[in-house]
């Protein structure tokens, strides 16, 4: 072992723990295909069930936004934010949770072992690290979700109770000094039973919890159409008049729609509960849309209700649409709304608390949470342990923390984790289909197996490069395919039909590819570099503009207009060399339109919410990242099971290679048997290639990439961060 530590070099060493940073996972392994979708626990004999049906998906959906976004957001973001433009707020947040959506309805169906969501999804394409980050602040998001959840809920049954409760609360147990605007807060011990309970109900089982779920919908979808109805009555235009609509202008709106982004999260849920669904292909991408299309119609009705019924400034915060009818008198409506209120409230409640364990689940699966808490019940089919632990984490926040703090600790995570699955989209259109050859989707008809299918090798030989190791892509593709090739993903169709005989200049002069080119590991690396660029970009973009331009005054802010201006012209530029590389060839039953603009869209607007929120909130989350930045060093990279996997495969090649005459030297690298180079699917940014070619010439300066038997692409392709070199 000491010799071999001192054959290592510190640039090996380096590579070593940057390898084990971007590290992805197979996508093959998470297919259908590849092996049981419901996969076992640890210590357990049973995997998660498949039983929801796409009603079910978009019952959660639509409950886990609905509640917490009619029944608090709304009257919140109206009195101290927004006003009436809530409305527009609500339209500003839904626009950007659909840019987001599609991206999550082409990932359902890319990758449809979703239990993780977004965690699942950034391990697969961009990285170990970036996914743990994601899947920490997702665990962040349901966290807090679900601890405002049950504080919004005792509210209710407080403010039914004329206050008696906190009252009573207050007397005997005292008072908490507040972690936000420092106002004073009592123990909730409603709302740490509220939580506790529902802890139980989502660990009773999948189809028990669902169906409790599609029951409340129904009373809250009945409430939602009484108080439009009713409201109909007590309208007042005035409460528009006047200058009253936007009170706090453009600004308040904008910072009301990253509040309000919170209120959209029920596609994120819809996918992280993906592996329990019956047929995930077609059950994802309608649920998501019907979720987002119900949801912004809620809110939008109920917003304008609400700021016409009752002035902007005389709403109340903690029970808004209760009291907009006790404020006409109309006592009647105001208890059924409360019907309403606990009926929407606890589905969100549960919409919250159901998909927490499933992220923890797939976190420790992978060993990057402690294993322990990948545990499935053989009676519940539910991952009990995880779910007895983000429960009470949560019933533990209710009690402590106050609705108000708990709302403003909402959304930040749940935008850098929309951003992370838009990026990721990008990343994946335009890899190499070896990427992906493992996991096909593939009609009856063809009655193939994928696994003994063989790889076509006509693009292959097309791909190997000149002299100087520079690969072609623009003479690759099957035969008969054309520019409207049915591989071609949608953007060039939707451009024709827009630009009509203008289409094949602009393609010429934006040096857009033909319909049968495909990505090449150098092209991938190229968008991998723009989408980085990209996303680093739009924060530096929206931080100029917002602290420059809108804050600053004279030539301080015509200096920021200037770099802003600059910062969206590289924007532009780095789209342009995202569309001009060819797009995977990978047909799936859905797929995100209009790539890369999309995509882009999503991480601009997301970028721009997230910014908008306040420095307390940046606050709190560089606090919980710092916690799981210490678990993930501590535990996490050292038993993931990819390093558990690399130990094991480096204990084989260590034995294999004392039978190798040919191998001077042990090099980190070299680590996996000789035949999982053709197994191992081309790794993107944290390909081998990116270590600056360092083993691309062996020591008589001959270029080991394209040697051999003339099969030099399949030889690259084959080449991973941790596989010999194939010897002649």
């Amino acid at each position: 072992m000491a010799a071999w530590l001192g054959r290592l070099s510190l640039g090996d060493a380096w590579f070593n723990m940057y390898s084990r940073l971007l590290r992805t996972k197979p996508m093959g392994s998470m297919a259908h295909g590849s092996d049981d979708l419901t996969e076992l626990g640890e210590g357990s004999g049973i995997g998660l069930a498949k039983v929801l049906t796409t009603v079910d998906l978009v019952s959660l959906g639509v409950g886990s936004c609905v509640g917490t976004g009619m029944y608090v957001v709304a009257g919140l973001v109206a009195k101290a934010m927004a006003g009436p433009g809530v409305i527009l707020s609500f339209i500003i947040a839904a626009m950007a949770s659909i840019l987001s959506g599609v991206c999550y309805a082409e990932f359902g169906v890319r990758v449809p072992k979703t239990t993780g969501s977004a965690y699942t999804y950034s391990y697969v394409t961009v990285g170990e690290f970036v996914a743990f980050f994601i899947g920490w602040n997702l665990i962040l998001e349901y966290l807090i979700g679900t601890a405002a959840g049950a504080s919004a809920l005792s509210s209710m049954f407080d403010s039914l109770a004329n206050h008696t409760i906190s009252n009573y609360m207050i007397t005997h147990l005292g008072t908490l000094r507040g972690l936000g605007k420092g106002e004073d807060t009592y123990p909730d011990l409603l709302a740490l039973f509220i939580a506790l309970l529902v802890t139980v109900i989502i660990a009773l089982g999948v189809r028990n919890s669902v169906g409790f779920n599609n029951v409340l919908n129904v009373v809250n979808l009945v409430v939602w159409v009484f108080m439009i109805i009713a409201g109909l009555f007590f309208l007042s235009a005035k409460n528009w008049e006047s200058g009253n609509f936007l009170p706090y202008g453009w600004s308040g709106v904008m910072q009301g729609a990253a509040t309000c982004f919170y209120a959209f999260i029920g596609f994120d849920i819809i996918a992280t509960t993906g592996e329990e669904a019956k047929d995930p292909n077609t059950s994802i991408p309608y649920a998501i849309t019907a979720s987002l299309v119900s949801c912004l119609t809620a809110y939008v009705s109920v917003s304008v209700i609400l700021t016409l019924m009752v002035p902007y400034e005389l709403i109340d915060s903690s029970a808004p649409l209760m009291e907009m009818f006790a404020v006409h008198g109309f006592l009647w409506g105001k208890y059924i709304v409360a019907v309403g209120s606990i009926a929407g409230l606890t589905v969100s409640l549960l919409g919250s608390l159901f998909p927490m364990p499933r992220v923890i689940y797939a976190m420790s699966q992978d060993g990057l949470l402690f294993r322990c808490l990948s545990h499935v019940s053989v009676l519940t089919h539910t991952p009990v342990v995880a779910c007895v632990v983000s429960g009470s984490l949560a019933a533990v926040l209710a009690l402590l923390v106050s609705l108000r703090d708990l709302i403003e600790m909402m959304s930040i995570g749940t935008l850098l984790a929309y951003t992370l699955v838009s990026v990721c989209v990008l990343l994946l259109r335009y890899q190499p289909d070896e990427n992906i050859d493992t996991h096909q989707f593939t009609s009856p008809d063809d009655g193939g197996d994928l696994n003994n299918a063989e790889v076509p090798t006509k693009d292959d030989h097309m791909l190997i490069g000149d002299g100087d190791g520079s690969a072609s892509y623009h003479t690759g593709g099957t035969e008969g395919e054309g520019d409207d090739s049915d591989f071609h993903t949608g953007r060039a169709s939707l451009l024709k039909r827009i630009l009509g005989g203008h289409y094949y200049t602009l393609r010429l002069r934006l040096g857009i590819p033909s319909a049968s080119a495909r990505p090449t590991p150098a092209t991938g690396r190229t968008v991998t570099r723009c989408t980085l660029l990209f996303f680093i970009t739009s924060f530096l973009l929206w931080s100029t503009v917002i602290f420059g331009v809108e804050q600053g005054a004279g030539a301080a802010a015509v200096f920021s207009g200037l770099m802003a201006t600059l910062m969206a012209g590289s924007l532009v530029k780095l789209l342009i060399v995202i569309i001009q590389q060819p797009e995977s060839g990978m047909k799936l039953p859905y797929m995100a339109p209009c790539v890369p603009f999309v995509p882009a869209a999503a991480i601009l607007a997301n970028s721009y919410l997230m910014l908008k929120l306040s420095p307390l909130t940046w606050a709190r989350f560089t606090i919980w990242c710092f916690i799981g930045l210490l678990i993930y060093g501590c535990y996490g990279v050292w038993h993931s099971t990819l390093e558990l996997n690399a130990r094991e495969q480096q204990a084989h090649a260590s034995s294999y290679q004392r039978y190798d005459d040919n191998l001077d030297a042990f090099s980190p690298e070299e680590i996996l048997p000789p035949q999982d180079q053709e197994e191992r699917p081309y790794q993107g940014w944290s390909a081998p290639e990116e270590r600056g070619n360092i083993q691309q010439e062996d020591q008589d300066g001959e270029q080991e990439q394209y040697e051999g038997d003339g099969d030099g692409y399949q030889s690259s392709r084959g080449k991973t961060n941790h596989g010999f070199k194939e010897e002649d």
